[in-house]
C-alpha cells in the first residue's frame, strides 16, 4: 500500500523518536507515511523504529544538506521533520532551498529560532512581554559571573549557571555554597549538577571564558508546555513529575490558565510556527517563570498526543498546507505519561523485537 506522505525525521537517536514516529502513525485521518530517519550515529535507534534510515553528517559539516538532498531525490520525501536543536538553524535557512526540490521543513522562520535559541535573547523578549523570568546576568568573565552570584544571594542561596545557547541541559550547573552530607551521601544518586563556585570557575579557567547566564535557582515545580501554532493555536501544560538526565519520565498534563497565556503570548512575539515548546519553573512565591523554549518537535510532546491533540500530526499537515480540521480540542487535564526503560532487539542490523 502506497504512503501519503514520505515524511524524513532527523536525530533518530533523540529521546522523542518513538513517540514521533508514534504520532505519525496513530494520526487522528489514517494518513499513511512512510518514515524515513536520519542520524549522525549509524546506529542509532531509529533505524530500527522507521521504514527506512541513512546515516548523515553533522549539521556543521559542509555535506550535510547535500546529503538530504539524495535522500530526498531517492526516497520522493515529501516533508522534513527536525528533531535536534543543532538541526533547525541550518534547515530554516535552506528553507527556500528545499521548497524548491519540492519539499517543506516543519520549522520556524530563522530569525525565530535565532531568539528562541538564545537564552538571553528570550528572557529579554518575555520580559518586553511582562512574561515573568527569574532574575538574570550575562556574564563573560571570571569578574562577572562572581559578581552575578553575588547579586543573586550566593552562597546563601543556589544560583543556576547555563550557556547562553546550548542543547538540552548541557552546561547547566546549579551553584550551590552548601556542603554534602551524609545523608545525601548514601541515599542520593549522584546527579552531578551542583558545583561551587570556585570549582566552576577553576574548569572554566582552563579554556575560552564562554557567555554564561546566571539566574535565579526555582525551586518549585517544573513544566513543559507543549504548542501548536498554525490555523489554530493550542497550548497544553503538562508537569514534570519526575526528570531523569534532561528527560520527563512522568508528566501529567496540568492546563493551568497562566501557563497557557504566558505561552500563547510568547508563541505570538516569538513568530514560532508548527509545534514547540517552552520550559518554566515555579519560584519560591508560586509563581511560574519562564527558563527556555525548544522551536522544535520536544522530546515527550507525544505526552500531549495521547492527552487529545496530535500536534505532531498536525504540523506536519499546516506544513504541507492543510489547515487543521478540528472542530474541537477536547484535552484529557490529568492524563499521566510514564516512560520505562525499554529497548530493542537486533541481529545482523535487522529488528528481531522491541519492548
Amino acid at each position: 500500500m502506497m504512503a501519503d506522505v514520505v515524511v524524513l525525521v532527523t536525530g533518530a537517536g533523540a529521546p522523542g523518536i518513538a513517540g514521533t514516529v508514534y504520532a505519525l502513525r496513530e494520526n487522528p485521518e489514517r494518513k499513511r507515511f512512510r518514515i524515513i530517519s536520519t542520524d549522525i550515529n549509524g546506529d542509532a535507534v531509529g533505524k530500527y523504529l522507521t521504514d527506512s534510515f541513512y546515516q548523515v553528517p553533522s549539521p556543521e559539516e559542509d555535506d550535510y544538506i547535500r546529503s538530504l538532498e539524495r535522500i530526498i531525490r531517492d526516497e520522493d520525501v515529501d516533508i522534513i521533520i527536525p528533531q535536534t536543536t543543532r538541526e533547525i538553524f541550518i534547515l530554516a535557512e535552506h528553507m527556500d532551498h528545499f521548497r524548491g526540490l519540492g519539499v517543506e521543513v516543519v520549522v520556524s522562520p530563522t530569525v525565530s529560532i535565532k531568539t528562541a535559541n538564545d537564552k538571553y535573547l528570550l528572557l529579554e523578549k518575555a520580559k518586553q512581554i511582562n512574561i515573568p523570568c527569574p532574575r538574570y546576568y550575562l556574564t563573560d568573565s571570571e569578574t562577572t559571573l562572581r559578581k552575578a552570584a553575588g547579586l543573586l544571594g550566593y552562597p546563601r542561596k543556589k544560583a543556576v549557571v547555563k550557556p547562553r545557547i546550548s542543547h538540552g541541559m548541557r552546561g547547566l550547573r546549579i551553584l550551590s555554597g552548601e556542603s554534602l552530607g551524609v545523608d545525601q551521601l548514601l541515599n542520593s544518586k549522584p546527579e552531578g549538577s551542583e558545583i561551587d563556585l570556585d570549582s566552576l570557575v577553576q574548569i572554566l579557567s582552563r579554556g575560552k571564558w564562554p557567555e554564561l547566564i546566571v539566574s535565579d535557582y526555582l525551586p518549585g515545580e517544573e513544566y513543559t508546555i507543549d504548542v501548536f501554532r498554525g490555523s489554530i493555536t493550542v497550548v497544553i501544560p503538562r508537569k514534570r513529575r519526575s526528570i531523569r538526565s534532561g528527560i520527563s519520565f512522568d508528566a501529567e498534563v496540568e492546563l493551568r490558565k497562566d501557563l497557557i497565556e504566558y505561552s500563547t503570548r510568547l508563541a505570538v512575539a516569538l513568530n514560532l510556527k508548527y509545534c514547540f515548546g517552552f520550559q518554566f519553573k515555579v519560584s519560591s512565591d508560586g509563581i511560574p517563570k519562564l527558563l527556555e523554549c525548544n522551536p522544535r518537535v520536544q522530546g515527550t510532546m507525544v505526552a500531549s498526543v495521547m492527552a487529545g491533540f496530535n500536534l505532531i500530526y498536525y504540523a506536519v499537515m499546516e506544513a504541507l498546507g492543510v489547515p487543521a480540521a478540528v472542530d474541537a480540542v477536547d484535552i484529557e487535564d490529568g492524563m499521566r505519561f510514564v516512560r520505562y526503560w525499554g529497548g530493542v532487539g537486533v541481529i545482523d542490523g535487522r529488528l528481531i523485537g522491541k519492548v
